[in-house]
């Protein structure tokens, strides 16, 4: 399909159908796979099924992955909690293109959001016409996942007012929705086996909206931590960005050498620290999914312009893009890293192309 990006229900479609042809475990109500087959799904296989590899899709948080899943087996809602780049929402999508096969049913939270846009709300013509009924209601994605039995997600769920939040409150305890404005049908909706809320949440955002206690209870908390191992941080950065590279249909493609040099530039600069000698760390949050959009950028670059390999040259002609954003300082902090490099990597000729990419970029 000629898209920008597909639903990982989609995108994995073949994964997916050779995990359900080769599931033989005890399946939930509701699920298309089995819990073993959904954690399968997301942390890979060493060995193919069913023909067909299985690749890992989340690194780092395994033992988080597997209790996500156990949260959703039973009726209480999962929420995913964590800094920036943790992948949040990328295991919301792919627990929900897993269990229910539909990754669509989202809500994004924001200030402007209001429970219609959650629950339901009317086509006026129909309204007018013939007065509240199910013919006139625009079902919502909380209405659609409560009669199909899937799950729908919430993301950045501090970031709407609370009373919205709140709204939940019944759908996560009873599992009922209720419809005040029809009086002449059933005015309430029953949720089907395999309805479950996954929502997200940024560590960033405390304090925006606080979650009631109320609503709280009603989700199982998991947090999500930073990839802590370096190799796993360089392997998500390859695979994620050649496989962007691959669906574009672009030949090029980051090397070993290259991701390890722009990792070690993001974890050198967040930690203010490089070869023993303390720099100042920036205010931006050097996260993997930023260094993957810098890569993904620089392979942009080579190809449509005449290059024909990602060099770091060209990893440093965006760097300061990703480091320098809404505090003037942050420039210095690059400045000074770069000087540091220059001292103590000019002979390594890895580091001699980023810093001859760096003085182009400041040209």
């Amino acid at each position: 399909m000629n898209v920008q990006r597909l639903p990982a229900e989609q995108q994995y479609q073949n994964q997916l159908n050779a995990l359900r042809e080769a599931d033989t475990f005890a399946k939930p109500a509701g699920w298309q796979l089995s819990p073993k087959m959904v954690r399968t799904f997301i942390l890979g296989s060493e060995q193919p099924i069913a023909g067909q590899a299985i690749t890992r899709k989340i690194y780092g948080n395994d033992s988080a992955v597997e209790r996500a899943i156990v949260t959703l087996l039973g009726q209480q809602g999962l929420l995913l909690v964590g800094e920036p780049g943790t992948a949040k929402s990328l295991l919301s999508e792919l627990l929900t293109a897993a269990i229910c096969g539909n990754s669509t049913l989202t809500v994004q939270g924001s200030a402007g959001l209001f429970e219609e846009n959650i629950r339901y709300s009317w086509n006026y013509a129909a309204l007018l016409k013939s007065g509240p009924t199910l013919d006139a209601m625009v079902p919502g994605p909380l209405y659609q996942a409560m009669k199909n039995g899937a799950i729908m997600r919430f993301e950045e769920l501090t970031r709407c007012p609370t009373e919205v939040q709140d709204s939940l409150i019944p759908v996560l305890s009873d599992r009922i929705l209720h419809i005040p404005e029809i009086q002449h049908e059933q005015n309430y909706l029953l949720s089907q086996p395999g309805f479950n809320i996954i929502a997200t949440a940024n560590l960033n955002d405390r304090g925006v909206n606080q979650i009631s206690s109320a609503l709280k209870r009603r989700f199982n908390f998991e947090t999500l931590k930073p990839l802590a191992q370096r190799k796993d941080r360089i392997e998500l950065v390859l695979s994620q960005v050649n496989d962007r590279l691959q669906y574009d249909d672009i030949g090029l493609r980051l090397d070993q050498d290259t991701a390890t040099l722009l990792v070690t530039v993001f974890d050198e600069l967040k930690a203010g620290t490089v070869a023993g000698i303390a720099i100042e760390s920036p205010s931006t949050l050097l996260s993997v999914p930023e260094a993957i959009n810098l890569a993904y950028h620089a392979a942009m670059q080579c190809h449509y312009f005449g290059e024909q390999a990602i060099t770091p040259a060209h990893l440093a002609t965006y760097l300061q893009g990703a480091v320098i954003k809404d505090n003037h300082k942050d420039e210095a902090c690059l400045h000074d890293y770069l000087r540091v490099i220059k001292r103590k990597r000019s002979n390594d000729p890895l580091w001699c192309s980023f810093l001859e990419g760096s003085q182009d970029a400041g040209r």
